[in-house]
């Protein structure tokens, strides 16, 4: 099929079609082949793309139903026998299909995606371009949570318009999305899969293990998140645990610890002005909040974790513009990232223990306030009871590639080891002085994915990530 790019005249076109088969009677799962979404010029693997259409509530009184956008990226030299890949993008809230295209043009692209098995995306209900899309229209918000209490208040707005539309908050969840993924691999004709999940994108693919496995050969999880982890419970400590690992680094390092000796000290004292009120500079307002919603970026990013010392210094001398970005967001889909929460998280967690636990230190505290304000505004998200089977841990003979991150705010190394052990088949690489996301930023990384998709039985080649990965290399500009 042509590669097209998918304007907005085709995104009208799509939301048209959700409405259309919304006013119809329920029907079964249909894959229908159509236009792009995303620009795909210059990618030299050939590029099929359409439209799976599911109930939003399956077996169900509403005939309303959602349309998720799907990209096939064909391999450019097929292994015979491969079966495909399902790619599974974080968030909660995120989205893949627009913006494919860059990464296929991209160096770990071309190194990993697609090179001898099909890869299939989609946006998950709710996120991405899929229709309804659960977009808020942009609020402060990332996975710190919300970075003001307005931002708390347009998301609980968010929410009740949402639901007074018509849209079924109970049905953009991970139990849902599983039943997508089996959807998708039945219209497609496909008897077998492999699973790749990133971030969220890991939660998600441990779900289709514990809900529905059938038809998948074998998963990896790159930065895993598992259900029994615990989000905003222990989630300011994660944010401190990971400045403090760039630090340790930094001092490590000969050159960033000439030029920057005390980042620690630097930052803890704009954490404390910070923390005793708002300061206004250049016509802007920084607050803790925003600083510790910084802070989970700026960890989660290779770019802007060796940049860290050196932003702190700038922090320290008075200039904190390097944080206006932050009040942007993290561009997702706002509503679906609750429905996901609201479900799945939030309701097996301690409000009390979360805001105990950020007293630790002065980067815990920054982000303290915007924590709790997730237990705020899932008070207005109508999710349905929560499945006491959402917090368990799971289990499975399936073979499963955990690769985590030795840096990451959100997604601990520490998840990971503690999951491994339940998988009998299951093996783990801890990718040293690298950031979340390991197969964008680890070429060894996706040299130990390639490896596995093609024999998931055999160990684990891990000696690549020498010397690639034998320091953290820092930006000191």
């Amino acid at each position: 099929m042509r590669k097209m790019i998918w304007g907005a005249a085709v995104s009208g076109a799509f939301a048209a079609l959700a409405l259309a088969v919304g006013a119809a009677q329920a029907a079964e799962p249909k894959f229908t082949p159509g236009p792009c979404a995303g620009d795909y010029s210059g990618v030299a693997n050939q590029i099929q793309c359409g439209t799976l259409t599911v109930d939003e509530t399956r077996g169900g009184p509403s005939p309303r139903r959602v349309a998720l956008p799907v990209t096939i990226v064909k391999a450019s030299a097929p292994r015979p026998g491969a079966v495909p890949v399902i790619y599974l993008h974080g968030g909660p809230g995120g989205g893949v299909v627009e913006t494919l295209g860059r990464s296929l043009r991209g160096v770990p692209g071309r190194e990993l995606i697609a090179v001898d098995q099909d890869w299939i995306y989609f946006d998950q209900r709710g996120g991405g371009v899929a229709s309804p899309t659960l977009d808020c229209g942009g609020v402060a918000l990332n996975d710190a949570g919300p970075l003001s209490d307005a931002a708390a208040q347009q998301l609980i707005a968010c929410g009740r318009r949402l639901k007074a539309s018509g849209v079924g908050l109970s049905r953009y969840n991970a139990e849902e999305v599983v039943k997508d993924i089996q959807d998708l691999r039945k219209t497609l004709g496909l008897k077998q899969v492999d699973l790749f999940g990133v971030s969220y994108g890991t939660r998600i693919a441990l779900d289709v293990v514990r809900h529905d496995p059938t038809g998948v050969r074998a998963v990896v999880l790159d930065s895993p998140w598992t259900p029994e982890a615990k989000w905003a419970q222990g989630g300011p400590e994660m944010i401190s645990d990971a400045v403090k690992v760039i630090f340790k680094r930094c001092a490590e390092d000969a050159a960033c610890n000439a030029k920057y000796p005390h980042p620690g000290a630097d930052l803890d004292g704009v954490a404390a002005k910070l923390l005793a009120g708002p300061v206004v500079q250049n016509g802007q307002t920084y607050t803790a909040d925003l600083l510790g919603g910084f802070l989970m970026d700026a960890a989660y990013s290779g770019p802007d974790a060796r940049a860290l010392p050196a932003t702190a210094a700038r922090f320290a001398a008075g200039d904190l513009s390097a944080l206006d970005d932050t009040r942007a967001g993290a561009g997702y889909r706002e509503a679906q990232f609750f429905t996901h929460l609201c479900k799945e998280e939030l309701p097996f967690e301690s409000r009390e223990a979360t805001r105990k636990g950020a007293q630790r230190d002065p980067v815990s505290r920054l982000a303290e306030k915007s924590f709790d304000r997730l237990f705020q505004v899932c008070q207005a998200y109508p999710v349905g009871a929560p499945d006491p089977v959402e917090a368990q841990p799971i289990s499975s003979l399936i073979p499963t590639l955990f690769l985590a991150a030795e840096i990451d705010p959100g997604c601990p190394p520490a998840v990971a080891k503690a999951a491994v052990g339940r998988f009998p088949k299951g093996q783990l690489s801890i990718i040293p002085n690298t950031t979340h996301g390991v197969s964008r930023g680890s070429a060894c990384a996706r040299k130990m994915i390639r490896g596995f998709l093609a024999d998931p039985a055999a160990p684990i080649d891990q000696s690549c990530l020498h010397p690639e990965h034998d320091r953290f290399e820092f930006d000191l500009n």
